[in-house]
């Protein structure tokens, strides 16, 4: 065996100098080839050649999408504490061969990239995070994102990397700022409450007092109109009456009768609508022969005024 080896061992040199023309890079990966020491070329996915001993491949450098969740503090321009939980996703801005070289040699390793790139990003949000109040900070989520993707893209870009998405999932503060914050809003909406109820309740009264002001209007101009009816009816009776106490006149005058038969008729169907139709339960009248003939010459004089205004409107 040792003999066949001293025979051939140049064989498996050759070997070895053989496999080490090719080399392999995964899909997702490009490697980055040097000569001693020096940028030499990229090499894409699959299989390559390089030249043994000379050339060698000084690292593979994927350009796939990494993610890295971090957790940091910040303090308002009031002096509140802010605790923020993000995401982050970055990747390599392109396989352009000038953006690979960035990549592969402005870091010693991927661990001190990450490093800046973290403190990049904190650093950017704790300056926008100091220019606010803590109240303003739940509403900026989005104008957080913003701040920090203008602000970092170029430095990123300097580095061969590429922000694509900063996500914010969570901002919280001290247990005693919530707590106050809490007692705000509960605050807020108890006074909100009470101003709906309050217009609600103004509303109601308004709609009761302008409902009630028209139903007033309404009766009243009912009243009106039932009080004009009234009076025309009034005046129509008693113009028909003095109209038939007109004629009867004229006819007992032709017949060559007295008119105080009139009067007479006129006084005992008063009496009996009087006892017929009357509402009260004692009715005064002077049943004397004098108490009728002063009766009957009232209702003379009002027969003769009744006449004048009858003959005024002929």
């Amino acid at each position: 065996m040792q003999n066949l080896f001293a025979q051939y061992w140049w064989v498996l040199i050759v070997l070895v100098i053989f496999l080490g023309f090719f080399f392999t890079v995964n899909q997702g990966f490009i490697g980055v080839i040097t000569m001693f020491g020096k940028y030499r070329r990229i090499a894409h996915p699959g299989l390559n050649m390089k030249i043994p001993i000379l050339e060698s491949v000084f690292r593979k450098i994927s350009y796939q999408n990494r993610s890295v969740e971090l957790e940091f503090q910040a303090i308002t321009a009031d002096q509140a504490n802010v605790y923020f939980k993000s995401m982050l996703l970055y990747s390599v801005f392109d396989q352009q061969e000038e953006t690979i070289k960035k990549v592969a040699f402005k870091f010693v390793s991927d661990k001190d990239m990450m490093q800046a790139l973290i403190r990049t990003i904190e650093g950017s949000i704790r300056a926008f995070v100091a220019s606010k109040k803590q109240a303003e900070i739940l509403g900026l989520r989005k104008e957080i994102v913003e701040y920090v993707k203008e602000g970092v893209d170029h430095v990123l870009a300097e580095w061969g990397y590429h922000l694509q998405d900063l996500q914010i999932n969570d901002i919280t503060f001290d247990k005693v700022i919530l707590d106050s914050m809490s007692k705000v809003v509960a605050s807020n909406n108890l006074k909100a409450a009470a101003e709906n109820e309050g217009q609600a309740l103004l509303i109601t009264k308004t709609k009761s007092a302008e409902a009630e002001g028209n139903a007033i209007k309404i009766s009243a101009e009912a009243e009106k109109e039932a009080a004009r009816l009234r009076g025309q009816g009034v005046a129509l009776f008693r113009q028909e009456v003095a109209r038939g106490m007109t004629e009867a006149a004229e006819q007992m005058k032709q017949a060559n009768l007295d008119t105080n038969v009139i009067l007479f008729s006129m006084w005992t169907e008063a009496i009996k609508n009087f006892a017929e139709f009357g509402k009260g339960n004692v009715i005064f009248l002077d049943g004397s022969a004098e108490g009728m003939e002063a009766t009957m010459k009232q209702i003379q004089a009002l027969m003769l005024k009744q006449a004048g205004t009858t003959d005024t409107l002929k």
